[in-house]
């Protein structure tokens, strides 16, 4: 799930923020398993380009960022 919430963070940035805003995503130290991996996927521009193809995993990431009404 690392990478899920990762990716939606990712998305939510890359649609509020201006593109001269260089951003990246890091796991904390020691609370992943495959942190270091993890931390690799989410800051690949190619990476995170073949993951947002992806048509179910967009609709993960929409679904994730959808506003919720209490």
């Amino acid at each position: 799930m690392a990478t899920v919430i990762g990716l939606c963070l990712r998305v939510k940035l890359m649609r509020s923020l201006p593109q001269r805003y260089k951003v990246d995503i890091k796991v904390a130290p020691g609370t992943h398993a495959t942190e270091a991996a993890v931390n690799k996927q989410l800051n690949d521009k190619e990476r995170v380009a073949a993951a947002l193809e992806n048509p179910n995993l967009v609709d993960m990431v929409d679904e994730c960022l959808a506003p919720t009404y209490a």
